[in-house]
């Protein structure tokens, strides 16, 4: 269930590059640029445009660097706080530089109150001596723990162009497809704006409104997400890999709602954001998990003899909500009811109980 990205109308990525001098700022920049290792670079760049195709998501990158001297910190401040993301570097050869990541450059960003996603890279990972050979994971996971900002942690090498287009690619993909409005790191879940976008769009795909989603619910799901249909085979091997997992994620109809959020959290556990977020979009939905304006437009009288009225589709579409959240049948809901049928809109300001 995965197809083409798609991120609206963003018009361009800000990426800047901090860390201690000496750790590879300005190198790790050119040999991006130019992709090949400089003999020599300025002490700090200017800004350096990426072309939007570099990427799938066709979205061009500007890459800021700055200064590490004390004296500019000023200029280094200001244009932190203009970022989209930040690239945090260490040089691998170099242990004191990755303890300062988190003894100063974390505890500096948290200070300005920079709340984009940091991408921490280890450079110069070629001139690391064999002694001090130890696994990025056992290096970085108490930082990630601690400062909740950083989205990953990759170490590259200039000199020999490994993992750089990689540093900026997860830079660019924290930006286009945050995890942040779609997970709870305390908590261990999805956010509870997002559960409740997953059950608008499973109610919208399930038309007849019989609490899964069929075969061809599904393809059509697919279909308008990602351009692209399911075979039967895919279909029938989604479904049997959510129910080893989730034993209600499935039922004899199709896919059950618990089921769809397996198949999402799925989406998260293996890196795929922007396939998320792709669903998330295709149903209006913008970065903060907000229907966008151009899904709530509400059609306004031209004239004075006019009015404006539900077509029957949208009369029998109300009616089938009813009747999914009627569960004891008397024809009326109870306030309970009325607060699962409105869970789906947070921001209503519209009162529906007496």
């Amino acid at each position: 269930m995965v197809g083409p990205s798609s991120v609206g109308d963003r018009k361009g990525v800000r990426i800047v590059i901090v860390g201690d001098g000496g750790t590879g700022k300005s190198t790790l920049i050119a040999a991006m640029a130019s992709e090949s290792f400089p003999e020599s670079v300025p002490s700090v760049l200017a800004p350096t445009r990426l072309p939007h195709n570099l990427y799938p998501d066709s979205v061009p990158l500007t890459l800021i660097d700055t200064p590490s001297s004390l004296a500019k910190r000023g200029t280094r401040n200001e244009e932190l706080k203009r970022a989209d993301a930040v690239v945090l570097t260490y040089a691998c050869d170099e242990p004191v530089s990755f303890e300062r990541v988190s003894t100063y450059w974390l505890p500096q960003l948290q200070k300005l109150e920079v709340k984009v996603p940091v991408i921490v890279v280890g450079c110069k990972l070629d001139l690391r001596a064999e002694n001090q050979l130890v696994s990025l994971e056992s290096l970085t996971t108490h930082i990630m723990q601690q400062f909740t900002q950083i989205v990953t942690c990759v170490e590259c090498s200039a000199a020999t162009l490994y993992q750089v287009p990689q540093v900026f690619y997860f830079a660019q993909k924290a930006v286009l497809h945050p995890v942040d409005p779609l997970f709870d790191y305390k908590r261990h879940a999805l956010t509870d704006r997002c559960v409740r976008a997953l059950r608008r769009i499973f109610v919208l795909c399930d038309h007849d409104m019989d609490g899964a989603l069929n075969d061809e619910e599904l393809n059509e799901f697919q279909v308008r997400c990602f351009n692209t249909p399911l075979q039967p085979s895919e279909i029938a091997k989604v479904k049997t890999i959510v129910e080893q997992k989730v034993s209600e994620g499935v039922n004899s109809i199709g896919l059950t709602f618990p089921g769809f959020i397996y198949v999402h959290n799925m989406f998260l556990k293996k890196g795929r954001t922007e396939t998320f977020w792709d669903v998330l979009r295709k149903f209006g939905y913008d970065n903060d998990l907000k229907l966008r304006d151009d899904f709530l437009q509400v059609p306004s009288k031209q004239a004075s003899d006019q009015s404006v009225e539900l077509t029957g589709e949208a009369v029998e579409f109300l009616n089938g909500i009813f009747r999914l959240l009627d569960t004891d049948k008397d024809r009326s809901l109870r306030p309970a009811e009325v607060d699962k049928l409105f869970d789906t809109a947070p921001e209503s300001k519209v009162k529906w109980t007496p």
